[in-house]
Order: C-alpha cells, then sequence, then structure tokens
C-alpha cells in the first residue's frame, strides 16, 4: 500500500515542502530511503524501525521504500523520522491516513518512540501557513517556537503513540495558542547600564549617534580606556524590537538551532562577539548544507569585534559586501542561498602594536613604520564602512575618583527612539530602516547642505583626503546628529561634528 506524509526542507532560511512517499510491497524486508537524503536521513531506517516497535507497533516484514520528493532537492537532519515512522504506519495501515494531507509532520524520533525536538521550526511554520495547511505536528519542546505563527494549528506531541491517536481523533489534542505580542514583551533585563561608565562624553556621544541612525562604530584606545565595556552597552540604548523583526531573527536563531534556552521569541537584539581567530565561513556562514554565520546571526542587532586588528586581513574582507548589501549569498554546486545580515557593526582596537600611541599617561614604543604595517591590516575599502571612529583615551587617576557616572541608558534610549521615529517618518514610502541605510540618491533629496556647510564638508574633503563613500558616510552621520537635535536641515554645527568622528583618517 502507498501512502503520502508532508514535512519541509530548509534551503537557507526559506522552507521548502517535502513529500514523504513510503510503499509497502513484496520484497525481502527492509527500508530504503531514496531521494537525496544525507547521512543522518540514511540512518533514520534504524531509529525508524526501533521507534516503531518499542511503541508497540509492527514493522511491514515487506520492503519498505521511502521516497522524497522532490527528488532533485538535497535534504538534511533528523527531522524527517516522524513523517517516515507515519508514513510506514499508514502504509501498513496501523493508522488512519484520511487526515494526513491536512498536516505537516516534523521531528526526530528516540528510539523508545519519543519525539525530540529540532532545528528550523518556525521558519517551517510559517511556510506550513502560506502552504494552506491547517496545522503542524511537532515535538512538544518545538510547540510554543511554532505557535507564534497565526492562523495554523500547532499540535506539540511528546509520542508516537499520541501521534497515532490523534490522526484517529485530532479534536482530543487542542492547538497549542500564545500571544506572540506578550512573548515579545519580555524582553530580558539588562545588566549593563550606561551609567556605569565614567566620563568618555565623545564615545558615549558616539553611542548614542550609532544607536539613533544604525552606523557602524570602531572606537580606537589604549589596553583600559574601557572600549569594550561601551560597545557592551550599545544594546542598552537601542529601540525595541518590532514583531516582524523578531520574527526575522528568531527564524535565523530556529535555523541555527539556537532557541532551545531563549522561549518562543527573540526578544531582545541580538549581540554576537565573535574570537579573533574566527573564520571566514564562521562569520559570513556555509556548510555543505549552508547555516548562518555571526552576521547573520547579528541581524537587526549588533556585531562587535574586539581587537579587531587582530583579525586576519581575508577575513575582515568578508565583512565589505554585507555591510553594504544587508545580506549574505553562499553559493554551492547544488544550490545558492542567502542570509540576511542587517547589523551594526562595532568594533575596537588599540591604536598601535604596544597599544598607547597617542596616550596621556604611557609613551608608545612604536616607531611610525611599524604603525604603518600595524594599520595596514585593516584595508582602506573596509574602514570607509565605518561610520564613526571614535579616539578613547584613558581616565586620569582624579578623573576615576571623582568622575560622575552619565546618563543612564533609559534616558539616552528615549532620544535615539525620537530621532529614529523622526527617520521613519522621513522613510514611510521608500523602505528604509534607518540613517545608514541611504544611498546616494537619498542623500541628495535630505542631506542638502547650505552655502556655508557645503564649503565647511568640501574643507573637510581636502584636509583629510576622504573618499566619496567616507563623505557619504559623514553626511548620513550629520543627518542623524540633526534628527537628535530636533533639526529638519542639516546645519554647519552638525557636519563639524560628524568630521569629528573620523579618528583614523586624521591617524593617517
Amino acid at each position: 500500500m502507498l501512502s503520502r506524509v508532508w514535512s519541509a526542507s530548509l534551503v537557507g532560511i526559506e522552507a521548502v515542502k517535502v513529500g514523504v512517499e513510503v510503499d509497502v510491497a513484496g520484497g525481502l524486508p527492509g527500508i530504503v530511503i531514496v531521494g537525496l537524503p544525507d547521512t543522518a536521513i540514511q540512518e533514520a531506517k534504524e531509529r525508524v524501525k526501533a521507534a516503531l516497535k518499542n511503541a508497540g507497533y509492527a514493522v511491514p516484514m515487506r520492503k519498505v521504500v521511502v521516497n522524497l520528493t522532490p527528488a532533485d532537492l538535497r535534504k538534511e537532519g533528523p527531522s524527517f523520522d516522524l513523517p517516515i515512522s507515519v508514513g510506514i504506519l499508514a502504509a501498513s495501515e496501523q493508522v488512519d491516513a484520511d487526515r494526513l494531507s491536512d498536516y505537516l509532520f516534523l521531528g526526530e524520533v528516540s528510539l523508545d518512540g519519543s519525539l525530540r525536538p529540532v532545528a528550523g521550526v518556525l521558519p517551517i511554520a510559517a511556510a506550513a501557513q502560506q502552504m494552506g495547511f491547517k496545522g503542524l505536528v511537532v515535538p512538544a519542546d518545538n510547540a510554543r517556537e511554532a505557535a507564534v505563527v497565526q492562523g495554523l494549528d500547532v499540535h506539540g506531541l511528546k509520542h508516537l503513540s499520541e501521534v497515532a491517536d490523534f490522526l484517529s481523533d485530532p479534536d482530543r489534542y487542542k492547538p497549542l495558542s500564545i500571544d506572540a505580542q506578550v512573548e515579545l514583551s519580555r524582553t530580558q533585563t539588562l545588566n549593563l547600564d550606561l551609567k556605569d561608565v565614567k566620563g568618555q562624553v565623545q564615545a558615549r556621544r558616539a553611542l548614542e549617534i550609532a544607536a539613533a541612525g544604525g552606523h557602524n562604530l570602531i572606537f580606537v584606545g589604549p589596553p583600559g580606556s574601557g572600549k569594550t565595556m561601551l560597545a557592551r552597552r550599545l544594546p542598552s540604548i537601542l529601540p525595541p524590537l518590532t514583531f516582524q523583526e523578531a520574527l526575522e531573527v528568531t527564524q535565523i536563531h530556529s535555523v541555527a538551532g539556537l532557541l532551545k534556552d531563549k522561549g518562543t521569541l527573540v526578544s531582545d537584539r541580538p549581540f554576537r562577539s565573535p574570537h579573533h581567530s574566527a573564520s571566514g565561513p564562521s562569520l559570513v556562514g556555509g556548510g555543505s548544507f549552508p547555516r548562518p554565520g555571526e552576521i547573520s546571526l547579528a541581524h537587526r542587532g549588533i556585531l562587535f569585534l574586539d581587537e579587531l586588528t587582530e583579525f586576519k586581513r581575508d577575513v575582515l574582507e568578508f565583512l565589505r559586501q554585507p555591510l553594504e548589501d544587508g545580506f549574505v549569498s553562499i553559493a554551492r554546486t547544488r544550490q545558492s542561498v542567502s542570509f540576511p545580515a542587517q547589523f551594526t557593526l562595532v568594533a575596537s582596537t588599540n591604536p598601535c602594536p604596544c597599544g598607547y600611541f597617542g596616550d596621556t599617561i604611557q609613551a608608545c614604543s612604536c616607531t611610525a613604520q611599524v604603525r604603518e604595517r600595524y594599520w595596514a591590516r585593516l584595508s582602506g575599502p573596509l574602514l570607509d564602512r565605518v561610520d564613526l571612529q571614535v579616539a578613547v583615551n584613558r581616565l586620569k587617576p582624579e578623573e576615576i575618583t571623582t568622575q560622575p557616572t552619565g546618563e543612564a541608558s533609559e534616558v539616552v534610549r528615549d532620544r535615539v527612539q525620537q530621532a529614529r521615529d523622526r527617520a521613519h517618518q522621513r522613510f514611510k514610502n521608500n523602505g528604509l530602516r534607518c540613517n545608514a541605510d541611504m544611498q546616494s540618491r537619498h542623500l541628495r533629496q535630505w542631506c542638502a547642505l547650505n552655502d556655508p556647510t557645503r564649503t565647511l564638508l568640501e574643507n573637510a574633503i581636502r584636509r583629510l583626503g576622504l573618499s566619496v563613500r567616507a563623505t557619504d558616510r559623514i553626511l548620513k552621520v550629520a543627518r542623524t546628529i540633526a534628527d537628535l537635535a530636533g533639526a529638519e536641515q542639516i546645519g554647519s554645527a552638525h557636519v563639524a561634528e560628524a568630521v569629528q568622528y573620523r579618528t583614523i583618517d586624521r591617524m593617517q
């Protein structure tokens, strides 16, 4: 007898419907799986046989052929265990097959027949709803993640016997229902607050501008000046995720298998901080079945690269295209996938190998040639893509003991939100997220300068030898500074402040 069960496979973060066809016919007993399965799916033969036997069902003593359609799509992972098990039970007439076409099945089975959670359930649930399925049957531990999708009956079950009972009488099992907005409001309490930072007025101001405009930022300063401390407090002044942004972030983390301890939705903006020994594929993603890397896991959040000059130059060059385009494309022989990567890059580095060039407390021991080789690790095109370059100096002993703390993150976040609201109103018909996303045509429209301001900018270009891209970055930062000030027109003071955030250009 022939049966068909529906499941899905992930291509990047997109779900593709997969038909699991099971035929029980004459021949030597055994299970054969075809349709470009990976090793984990091939091993499902033994898991499924043991699970069916230990759950009290008969394993057909005939040849069982399992075909995964479409046959030219590569499939991977243990998520096909459940649909294969259900297909065998339906083909051998041990469960009711009348309702199989209404539901999509997903999950791993243990040898005792219990269901184990799998990665990537949220994007599959969203696709199932769009495909017109009535519901989704998943392991109980995946149910809350899938239930975020509205208009889809999500049934989280614990054992193969429950799946069989569900197919016989679906009304016995009520679908899980959750309030996604309530889940989104459950943001984690941030223990890091800007009020903990003493002094560093310019660096704090740069964080506020970066948060308001989505600008990339690099801190340059000696060891112990507080660069990392400042960077780690940037998420505390960012606006909260919208529901749509939270869905995007959660889907990426679901595909990467990082949702086990995060509940239903990722409600806080991501903050990723890879070590400087990270490889290129770990940053951008990859693998034979491509998975998202650090820059995609930082989507809608922060990618923090501490000790930037310690990263390999070729690894940093991987960042150039995602920083410009907002996504990363990974090409393989059989497929090409894209992952979203709209993140804010925050980096920190010492000004020289010894770390004390320009320090007011300790003298630098590096020669000019050594410093030049040091900065040669970072390419000009990469630095051009960093809007804010800020020098961070160490506090003097008397400043450490007497310097009062600054504003709390909550106060700064209110100003950031107001500036973002002004930008959203300006971009409401253009699909832009923030000022950092503006292109040349947008700069001509919203960053027009009067004659004195234009002259000021031209002088800065000549003095610092700025590229066209760096000049555009200055205009974007000036637009954000104007938004924070509540000004409609960019003025000379806004451009002058934006030019001050080109520390590295002034050093070279």
